[in-house]
């Protein structure tokens, strides 16, 4: 049944999406569509602002929980909108977007117009076909990645949990299928997988994921960065590594800026056929680097040498909210990977931003990140409610060449008005982070208008009971809204 479903999938290729992870590589910005209204289509306000410097990002919502879309009035667009994709869509002249929503373990999809307005949705994944909390995504397509289309979507509800392998264009009566996971890609509480591009190692599909796992007694493994490598397009039959220190050292606190380490992955053997709980205990007698959390991971933009230069997040843990674990970051970290030009399995490591030496002020448990040829934009997920931050969940832009980092945006929660906390505050949350980020995605080479991204946000204070059971499965009794913005003039 599995080999059938990506046979299937494989065969798609032929269609001609035009489709991004973060940014298109097949990058042509001259051609301007005038038929995109950049209006907002919903009715309810956009939930970020830009920080100061970067007055000239015009932001406008694209969809909420709340609207209702012509062709299909009973759909709810649900809460905790993450992982995502965006694509032409082949059967017409508009555009189709497919979205995680974490918490009621579903997946969307949401047809446009061609001026980009929201004129019908649907499940394609719901509560029992996604088994898990589904988070990070990624849309591989034969145009970038050399195999596709399909939605590569992460589980995340402990070691057991898998990633799937979903057809964008399935039939919604699809949508409680159990069969559509990928075992040779691992077992673990998986955050993104994400292939490289075709370019990065032609005759491999080389795929790399991310453990969102902290340390404890019970899973001394930690985090851990995972790469499976295997011919092109090929999801059943391939190998699967972890990333370890050349010195065999574990600790991810030894790691300062400035620093670069070898580092190789070495295999995980059978990973196919054995439980995440024996992966990870393999992986520790591997001695792979014990990492806090790895919530996500995307690969710069450009050339095929840009496309071996990976980053990925440690977003950190806390045994208190006060104090740090011993040898596992608190405030969270970003790390670039650099990976040998002829062989995947070498690279080089280094730190690049961190945030335990500005407790509460810098960068606070950074979770998504978008990377584009020149810029990391590192999404926060403040919602641990540390007791020493200062600041809502922020984006940050890392400046790759100069190595700087700044606050780009920021949430808008309008603590002091009461109007807009009885509307979408319902939950009394008065702390600083209790809203999040999703996916960050840069649409603009679909659409045909330069610099335009996309932006999931989880406003998790804006509770109603019409928001529950969005995706008809009758599994989740959460009733928090979401939305997706679109944000322009972003640098790339």
């Amino acid at each position: 049944m599995k080999f059938k479903f990506l046979r299937s999938i494989a065969l798609l290729g032929i269609t001609g999406f035009s489709v991004i992870s973060c940014q298109n590589d097949d990058n042509d910005s001259n051609k301007i569509n005038e038929e995109i209204d950049f209006t907002t289509k919903s009715n309810i306000p956009a939930f970020v602002f830009a920080q100061p410097g970067f007055e000239n990002l015009e932001i406008s919502t694209l969809i909420s929980t709340t609207d209702v879309l012509p062709e299909s009035p009973s759909f709810i667009y649900a809460g905790q909108p993450d992982g995502a994709g965006f694509m032409k869509d082949p059967s017409g002249d508009g555009f189709v977007m497919i979205t995680n929503h974490e918490i009621i373990q579903s997946v969307s999809r949401v047809y446009f117009d061609k001026t980009l307005k929201p004129v019908k949705g649907d499940y394609i994944v719901d509560a029992v076909g996604g088994q898990t909390r589904l988070c990070s995504a990624t849309l591989a397509t034969p145009e970038i990645h050399g195999f596709g289309p399909i939605f590569l979507t992460a589980g995340e509800s402990g070691q057991e949990s898998m990633v799937h392998g979903i057809n964008p264009l399935a039939p919604a009566t699809d949508k409680n299928r159990k069969d559509r996971v990928l075992p040779a890609l691992g077992k673990a509480s998986m955050e993104n997988a994400v292939p490289l591009t075709k370019k990065a190692y032609p005759g491999k599909t080389v795929i790399i994921m991310g453990e969102d796992q902290s340390y404890a007694t019970s899973h001394a493994s930690a985090g851990q960065v995972i790469m499976y490598v295997s011919t092109v397009g090929d999801l059943n039959n391939g190998k699967l590594y972890a990333l370890k220190r050349n010195d065999d050292i574990q600790v991810e606190t030894t790691m300062t800026i400035g620093n670069s380490f070898d580092v190789s992955f070495v295999e995980i053997p059978n990973a196919k056929n054995i439980t995440g709980a024996e992966i990870n205990t393999t992986v520790n007698n591997l001695k792979a680097i014990r990492f806090s959390r790895v919530e996500d991971i995307d690969y710069r933009k450009g050339s095929a040498k840009n496309n071996r230069e990976v980053y990925f997040t440690a977003t950190g843990q806390s045994s208190n909210g006060t104090d740090p674990v011993e040898g596992y970051t608190m405030w969270g970290r970003v790390y670039k990977l650099v990976l040998d030009a002829k062989d995947p399995l070498k690279g080089k490591l280094e730190l690049v931003v961190e945030g335990d030496s500005t407790p509460g002020t810098g960068v606070i448990n950074p979770d998504n990140l978008c990377v584009t040829e020149n810029y990391v934009y590192i999404q926060e997920d403040g919602d641990s409610y540390y007791g020493n931050a200062k600041h809502d969940s922020y984006i940050w832009q890392y400046n790759i060449a100069k190595k700087t980092n700044k606050p780009w945006l920021n949430m808008n929660h309008k603590r002091n008005d009461t109007y807009w906390n009885s509307t979408y505050n319902q939950s009394g949350e008065m702390r600083f982070g209790s809203w999040e980020y999703g996916a960050m995605e840069d649409i603009s080479d679909v659409i045909g208008i330069p610099n335009t991204f996309t932006l999931n946000i989880h406003p998790h204070t804006w509770q109603n009971d019409a928001f529950k059971n969005a995706d008809g499965s009758g599994v989740s009794t959460n009733k928090e809204g979401g939305q997706t913005v679109i944000i322009r003039n972003v640098q790339r």
